[in-house]
This record gives C-alpha cells, structure tokens and sequence, in this order.
C-alpha cells in the first residue's frame, strides 16, 4: 500500500475560496481571527483560557461523566474524561450529521484527522491535554441526506416516515439494513464485522450512532457529544434571549457576507431573521418573528416575553439551525480547533461576527485531509490502460485521446500519407492550370470531391481502430467512474465498508490513521 499527495489546486474538485482555506488562510484573517498553524494554537490556548470558565468545565465533564457511566472504555477513553477535569485540558472538534452506518467515508477522514491532530499537538506542546472530539449534529431534520449508505456499490436505504429531529428517530428498520450488510459479509468471517454492526443498536438513532461511533474510535481516545440535552442547553439560555431579543446573528451574518461578496467569494449559507428551531413530538419547526410577535406553526404564537419564560422553562425545545450551532459548541467545549471539509468551513467563515457578539472566542479552523482510496482491482485496471496518478486530474476525453496517440499511434499517424496525397493534388492542379477556365474548374471540383472521400476514409479507420482499442477505453472510463463517481469526489460515496472487503473495519481505520497528515493540506491518494 503506497501514498503519495497532490497539491489540492490542481485537482480542479476545490475552488479558490476553498485552496486559501487550505493553504492560504492569511488571506482570509478578515473573517478569521488567527490562521490555523502550529505557532497560533498557543495564542488560541491564551485566547481560550480567559474565556472558559471552571463552571463551563465543571458541566461539561458532570455531562460527560453520565453520559459514559455505564460505556466500556478504553484506557484512552477514561484519561480524556479525566483530563478534561484540568484547566490545562483543551479540545479539538469536528461534527457531523447521524448518518446511517457511519455514512461517506470522509466521516471517518475528519474523525482521524482530529485523534491525529491532538497527538501532535501533545508532542508539540507537553503542557497540555488535547481531546478529540465528535459533535453529533442529532438535531438536524433533514432527514434524506442521511438515509442511505453506499457499501460494495450497492446503496441500501432505510426508509421510515418519522420526522423531526434526526437524533430522536426510533431505529425500527435498521436492523433489516444491518442484515443486509451482515450477508455481504458472510463468508468472510471476520470478527472485527461482527462486533461493529452489533455495536449499531440503541432506541434512537442518536444512541446508535454513539455506539457505532465509540466502537470504531474508542481505540483513539475520542469523545462523543450529542448536545441534545436540556443540562447543556441551559448553559445556552443566555445567547438564544440574545438571539430571540436583539437577533444579532442575522445582523452579524448579513454584514459579513457582503464583505464576502465584495471579495469574490461565495456565499455557503443565507441567515434568517430568527436563527432557532422549536422541538416538539417528531417536529423541528422554525421559529418565525413577525412585527409583533413570534409564530411557531402547530404550536402557537408567543409575544417575546412568553418566548424567552418558554426557554427558561424548557430550553431543550430550543434549537439552534446552522448559523448557530457552531456557537453553541464553543460555549459547551474547551476549543481550540474545528476541523471539517472546505465546505463546512466556507461557511465558518461568515460566523466571526457572531462569536464577536456574544463575546466567546472564535476557534481556529482547518480544512481536513481528503483521500482518494485506488483498490486493487482499479489498481490494476490503471496498470493495463497505462494510467498514471497524474491523468486521474484530467478530463477523461483528454486521456483517452492520449492513450490512442501512444497505443495507436502508428495506426493513427497520416502525416506520410497526407504529405503524399498532398503532392498529388498539387501535380493534378498544376496540370489543370494549362487547361482552358471550363477544364480547370471542372478538374479542382473532381480533386475537392476526392479530397473529401480521402478525409471520410480516415476517419473510418480511426473508428475502427478505436473500436479495437475499446477495451481499454471501456477501462479507462471504469477506472474514473469508480474513483470519481458523478463527476465528484469519491469520498463523498463510498463507505468505510465500501474499502472493507475482509470485514476488518476496525484494521483499515488504523491504516487510514497512519495516512492521516494534520498540518499537510495536499489531496492524499491511497494506492494498494
């Protein structure tokens, strides 16, 4: 199994907003507050320390602590709950939505980019503690996006019609998927199969996901949060009155995107007025304000003070959407670093206002490793086609036409041919020009005619010479289906089942996890 890298602006799959985030984020300090670099997570430590409380901590690791009483944990596991304890003990996050079955691989990408980012950070900095952590993002609604799992190029689907938030959903269903995925596996005989898809279960959604999450990275020590909780929401009482009374995310938002737009960039997401959700019995419903008051469709009309004595008495029916989520982390975790794809961090950037607003300090940002996985079997159809890593950064037409130049090229080269038919067109036309004017018209018609017959049998040859090189063709056009499906990147499909033929999940995390570079934002390709 070999690596090698690319820089990413080269591949034509990220836009140049999305390059600067990787590579360039000096660029982008006016909707940052320091790039991310291993000189700046000291400044961030500082920044962090005096803007984190010992009560903040104090809850956290009280929610932490019974949300594992009863886990099996690793030793890893047990010392991140405890050093989160200490004022000396910080975070790295990601998140992601419940996708089922761990969803597209680049979950498993951002997961072992953070584990592996805290390891280095603790090399670099030995008087600190640095968790790994996963958000688990229960709360979204948008349930389609995360209802299908691509394994061995088949999608298997779980279809229900509960609604609401996500997290909530019962997991009736999923086991006939588990099944499914159980018999791709069963002649394989792999233990390491066998224990993750038992490990997939619980009564919601967000409960299996945990488990399936702790099974595949309790090995590295990460700590799993789904915010969902009416304890930690309490600590966001202060900044939904904020957002309910002053609105202040919309304005702050609104601003920075112009300066955005005024920078060429593009805009990743729209503010609305109200940046909250109501949760009821299987329902997400958006909190809309009016002149007056504030409407919440199936349950009611509330003026502002009604809304904000509705939140202190029952905050966990609040719901912060995408504008405020990020915030609501920040508040909740020791942060120093949130890592996710240039997609997710194409809209961090249009938040600074505000964390600004409500005075908790924005984390530095990082755009995760991308992996393209090249399998045997593709492997060795590159090898037949002559293929080499560079032409997967082509357009296909491109490298087609180039194999035919080099495996055709005898068969496709006219240029003798040419040079011949060419001088026998000149002796006809300088013949012709001793003729009268009826003659010599007639005569350049004949050899216009001839021409054109001359040019209607080459192309019939290059037809059939590409139909003998088809096959090869056909596999060059297999080999960019399979590594760039629809046009797009391949992690963005494929599952980490997808790369697990021998049921060994656990095994391929652990390789994948020594590919993993943190500070090295080049586009990564694994080849077997």
């Amino acid at each position: 199994m070999q690596k090698f890298t690319f820089d990413r602006r080269i591949t034509g799959f990220f836009s140049e907003q999305q390059n600067k985030l990787a590579y360039n984020q000096e660029e982008l300090l006016s909707f940052l507050n320091l790039s991310c670099s291993k000189n700046n997570f000291l400044k961030q430590i500082q920044l962090k320390e005096n803007n984190y409380s010992t009560q903040q901590r104090k809850k956290l690791c009280e929610f932490l602590d019974l949300r594992y009483t009863n886990v099996s944990k690793s030793d890893k596991v047990n010392q991140n709950l405890e050093h989160l304890n200490l004022s000396n003990t910080f975070t790295i996050t990601t998140g992601h939505q419940l996708n089922i079955f761990s969803g597209p691989i680049y979950v498993i990408y951002k997961i072992l980019h953070v584990v592996k980012l805290c390891e280095q950070l603790r090399d670099e900095h030995a008087d600190y503690n640095f968790v790994p952590v996963l958000w688990l993002a229960s709360e979204d609604h948008d349930f389609e996006e995360i209802s299908a799992v691509e394994i061995f190029n088949k999608f298997l689907q779980w279809d229900t019609d509960q609604s609401g938030a996500v997290g909530k959903f019962s997991t009736d269903g999923l086991e006939a998927l588990r099944n499914e995925i159980t018999d791709f596996y069963s002649k394989v005989g792999s233990n390491q199969i066998e224990n993750v898809l038992a490990a997939y279960k619980g009564e919601t959604l967000a409960e299996a996901h945990f488990n399936l999450m702790h099974e595949l990275f309790n090995q590295f020590g990460l700590i799993i949060i789904d915010a969902d909780d009416s304890k930690l929401k309490k600590q966001f009482v202060p900044y939904i009155s904020k957002e309910i009374s002053e609105r202040f995310s919309f304005h702050a938002v609104k601003q920075t995107n112009e300066s955005l737009l005024k920078e060429g960039f593009n805009i990743q997401v729209n503010p609305r007025e109200l940046n909250l959700f109501y949760l009821s019995e299987g329902k997400r419903t958006r909190i809309v304000p009016t002149k007056d008051f504030y409407n919440i469709e199936g349950i009611g009309v509330f003026s502002e003070l009604e809304l904000i004595n509705e939140m202190s008495d029952f905050p966990e029916k609040f719901s912060p959407n995408v504008i405020l989520r990020p915030l609501y982390q920040e508040v909740l975790l020791p942060n120093l670093c949130y890592v996710g794809g240039v997609g997710e961090l194409s809209y961090w950037i249009q938040l600074k206002r505000i964390f600004d607003q409500a005075n908790i300090v924005y984390p530095l940002v990082q755009v995760r490793n991308s992996i393209l996985w090249i399998n045997k079997t593709i492997s060795s159809k590159m090898h037949k086609s002559g293929l080499v890593l560079e032409d997967l950064f082509t357009d296909i037409s491109q490298v087609k036409l180039q194999y035919l130049k080099l495996a055709a090229a005898d068969e496709l080269d006219f240029s003798e041919v040419d040079s011949i038919f060419a001088n026998l067109i000149d002796v006809f036309k300088q013949k012709s020009d001793l003729q009268d004017a009826n003659t010599k018209k007639n005569t350049d018609a004949e050899l216009q005619k001839i021409a054109n017959q001359f040019e209607v049998l080459k192309r019939k040859l290059v037809k059939s010479v590409k139909q003998k090189h088809d096959n090869a063709l056909t596999n060059i056009e297999s080999v960019f289906d399979k590594l760039f499906p629809n046009g797009g990147l391949q992690e963005r499909i494929i599952s980490i089942f997808s790369i697990c033929q021998d049921g060994d999940v656990i095994e391929r995390i652990n390789q994948l996890y020594s590919f993993i570079e943190p500070f090295d934002p080049d586009f990564i390709i694994i080849r077997e």
